[in-house]
């Protein structure tokens, strides 16, 4: 029996509607639930951290705090704030004595990264902190595809600098040739810092 709500739609106690939605969670996953690849480095960063690999933290947003009434002297109440634009990169912190400092950005596009991701004030940000020899790169995600990828900086400040316009993108070829491919799993969910010790190791090797 179906029973249904008095504008026909069917009761979400339905076993039909219960297997549809059962389907439907099956097939989700991180890489298609909107802010989930940032939870999956968040939780990444967690990972490293319980076990002494790294010290890596999301920064926090900055706010403009507008409005804030006072209840009580020992209190105080925000009424009206607003997210400010953040003027660095996403993360931070530090991994076997070296500085990284990286922006992790995602694209439903297929063949390439568009640049539009990007800021002038975060290539800027990138720029200082390769000018001081710290690590500083992107992780780059590919929802559709679930592929995601470590650039460093120095790659996207080239063709930022070279080719720059709103439709400009990196295609999916050149990052592939350039960046290291990063397979997702289940602990850490975005092992990113094997790609940051490869780039170390080449590095050395150079």
């Amino acid at each position: 029996m179906v029973f249904r709500y008095p504008n026909g739609q069917p009761s979400p106690y339905d076993g039909a509607s219960r297997k549809k939605k059962q389907v439907k969670e099956k097939k989700a996953t991180f890489a298609n639930r909107g802010m989930r690849f940032e939870e999956a480095i968040n939780q990444s960063n967690d990972y490293y951290l319980n076990r002494g690999f790294a010290v890596i933290h999301k920064k926090p947003t900055p706010i403009q705090i507008v409005q804030v009434d006072y209840p009580k002297r020992s209190a105080a109440v925000i009424k009206e704030a607003y997210f400010k634009e953040s003027s660095t990169t996403d993360y931070n912190g530090v991994y076997k004595g070296v500085y990284l400092d990286f922006e992790a950005k995602e694209t439903k596009n297929k063949t390439s990264f568009p640049l539009k991701n990007f800021h002038e004030h975060q290539i800027r940000h990138m720029k200082n902190c390769l000018d001081q020899q710290g690590i500083c790169f992107v992780l780059l995600w590919f929802s559709t595809l679930e592929r995601c990828f470590f650039l460093e900086s120095s790659h996207l400040i080239h063709y930022w600098d070279t080719q720059h316009t709103a439709k400009k993108s990196l295609p999916l070829s050149l990052i592939e040739e350039l960046g290291i491919e990063i397979k997702p799993k289940i602990a850490p969910r975005i092992p990113y810092l094997e790609a940051v010790a490869h780039y170390l190791e080449a590095k050395e090797n150079i």
